[in-house]
C-alpha cells in the first residue's frame, strides 16, 4: 500500500458503465484515491495506470480479464475483480509467488445477493430440490451468470440438487435478478434478490478494495468472505 492513508486505486474498464459507477464510488470515498482509468475508449492501457496504484478494480470482459488480472498481480498491485466467465484458478502458480499481488474475485458485489446464496445454502439442507432462475441485460456476454454458478456450488456443497440447466434471461430493461425456487412436497420456497442500479455492488466493492491487501496470498472467491 502507499505510505499515505489513502489507497490509490485504478480501473480498468472504467469507461463501461459498471466501470463509471466504481470512478464515482472511488473519487466519493474520503480513505480512497483515483489514480488511473484504463479503458480501450479513453485511449490508456491497463498497463500503463499499474505503476500509480495499490490496487486495480477490473469489469471488463470474459476474453480480456484473466490476462488483466496476470498483469495485476504480476506488477504486484492486488486485483479487485467483477468480471464472470473466467476462472481464475489458472493463476494460482503465479498468485503463490512472493511478488506478485493477491487476487479477490466475486462474480456478485451486491450485499443482499450474497444473503440470497447463504440462505440458499440453508434451505437445501432441508429442502434440497431447487432451480435457480437469473435475468440480466442483453450485454451481459455470459449465461449463466457467475452469480448464478457460484449460487449451484454453494447448494451442491450443501446437499442440494439444482434441477439442469439453470434458466438464464436476457431482456432490456433488467439489470441483474436471481431467483433460487425450493419444493417440498406440498410446499415451495422462493429467495429472490433484485438489483436495481448499479450502486447497489459499490460497498461490496468498496470493501474488497479496502480489504484485499490483508487477505491470504493467493486467490479469495466471494464476497461473503469479508463479511
Amino acid at each position: 500500500m502507499s505510505d499515505g492513508s489513502a489507497i490509490r486505486v485504478a480501473v480498468s474498464g472504467a469507461a463501461g458503465k459498471m466501470g463509471q459507477a466504481v470512478v464515482a464510488a472511488v473519487e466519493g470515498a474520503d480513505d480512497l484515491v483515483l489514480t488511473g482509468q484504463a479503458d480501450p475508449s479513453l485511449g490508456t492501457a491497463l498497463a500503463d495506470v499499474l505503476e500509480q496504484a495499490d490496487v486495480v478494480v477490473d469489469f471488463t470482459r470474459p476474453d480480456t480479464a484473466l490476462e488483466n488480472a496476470r498483469l495485476i498481480v504480476e506488477s504486484g498491485t492486488h486485483a479487485v475483480i467483477g468480471t464472470t466467465g473466467v476462472d481464475f484458478h489458472e493463476l494460482d502458480d503465479l498468485l503463490s509467488e512472493p511478488q506478485s499481488g493477491n487476487l479477490f474475485f466475486a462474480p456478485n458485489f451486491a450485499i443482499g445477493a450474497v444473503m440470497l446464496m447463504e440462505l440458499s445454502k440453508i434451505a437445501a439442507k432441508s429442502m434440497p430440490e431447487c432451480e435457480i432462475v437469473e435475468l440480466h441485460h442483453p450485454a451481459k456476454l455470459d449465461a449463466p451468470s457467475g452469480t448464478a454458478r457460484r449460487t449451484q456450488d454453494l447448494i451442491e456443497a450443501a446437499g442440494g440438487n439444482v434441477h439442469q440447466p439453470i434458466h438464464s434471461i436476457r431482456l432490456p430493461g433488467v439489470i441483474a435478478s436471481q431467483e433460487v425456487t425450493f419444493g417440498e412436497v406440498g410446499q415451495t420456497l422462493s429467495i429472490r434478490h433484485e438489483t436495481y442500479s448499479r450502486e447497489s455492488f459499490m460497498p461490496g466493492v468498496l470493501l474488497a478494495v479496502r480489504k484485499v491487501a490483508d487477505l491470504p496470498k493467493g486467490l479469495t472467491v466471494g464476497l461473503e468472505t469479508l463479511l
